[in-house]
């Protein structure tokens, strides 16, 4: 038995993400990054050229150049080519013999290729820190928080998770820098390691909470932003658009100061006239901003 060839889906929208049981914080001081199996075999079985492989690998992209800006270790997993049955042992019953030992096939994809002082640990099992030294090497590194992004997140980035929390390692899964076999198996992952062992957030969120001199968004994205004001404007979101005047859609003065008193609760310093001199999301989103010690991006939703 093979990996499925995997039709093309959507990454599911931050609206859906779970909601996390506790309130940890990725710090540069305590964190590594983890590109999980980020082969050319393993990209293979998706059409690369549709969702969700453009998202995942541009994503990927932009948490490796943070980490790198922040001082904070990068480490890939990657599992050998032509693995003898000795070492396979179990995953030949599941998944065959599994990457070839032709070389473009057991690679990093190109556009993730890893830097000189990036970190290649060899895979063997579904968790990273199975028969590998991982943990050791964070150990030296004094880390314990773990960024984990890339494929595939209901197998082995979703087990990586369980496994860095059961050695008191706090993971950290970036729901739209994971794929899977299927947007239900995705999401799957997600609701898992939320109630069970990490948080769940986003690439925007995070990159936004390694700056903790600079402002972060209260929102991870315009269209979350937009999905909250669609509910407070009680109407659908998919009636609305990031560049239309909310005033014109329905908005009026009670609601939008309604809206300000919360955000002005969750630490933003935004005002009445700012938003009513270009009421529309897409001039909206830029300003919603606030200090790292506040509510996190999760938390800022209107009525929460």
């Amino acid at each position: 038995m093979s990996i499925p060839k995997i039709a093309t889906y959507c990454m599911p929208e931050p609206a859906t993400w779970p909601t996390n049981r506790v309130n940890w914080h990725a710090d540069p001081q305590r964190a590594a990054l983890l590109i999980h199996d980020m082969q050319a075999y393993f990209l293979g079985f998706y059409d690369q050229t549709q969702a969700p492989v453009p998202d995942l690998v541009m994503r990927i992209q932009r948490l490796r150049q943070a980490c790198h800006a922040a001082g904070i270790p990068v480490f890939y997993t990657a599992q050998p080519g032509e693995q003898p049955l000795t070492e396979r042992a179990l995953l030949q019953d599941w998944w065959g013999p599994g990457i070839t030992a032709d070389p473009e096939q057991s690679g990093i994809v190109h556009e993730l290729t890893p830097s000189d002082n990036d970190t290649v640990l060899t895979k063997w099992r579904y968790s990273a820190f199975a028969k590998s030294d991982f943990q050791q090497q964070l150990q030296q590194l004094g880390r314990d928080q773990l960024i984990v992004c890339g494929i595939y997140a209901h197998i082995g980035v979703m087990t990586t998770c369980v496994d860095a929390f059961m050695r008191d390692i706090q993971p950290f899964l970036i729901a739209d820098a994971v794929a899977d076999f299927s947007l239900a198996e995705h999401e799957m992952a997600l609701k898992w390691v939320a109630g069970r062992c990490g948080v769940v957030t986003g690439t925007d969120a995070l990159i936004q909470g390694l700056a903790p001199t600079a402002e972060v968004h209260l929102y991870p994205s315009e269209q979350a932003l937009l999905l909250d004001v669609a509910k407070v404007m009680e109407m659908p979101a998919s009636d609305l658009q990031a560049d239309d005047n909310l005033v014109d859609m329905g908005l009026d003065s009670i609601r939008l100061m309604a809206m300000i008193g919360h955000w002005k609760k969750a630490g933003s310093q935004v005002d009445f006239s700012a938003l009513a001199k270009v009421p529309t999301i897409q001039a909206w989103w830029p300003l919603l901003t606030t200090a790292p010690s506040h509510l996190s991006p999760e938390e800022n939703h209107l009525g929460t």
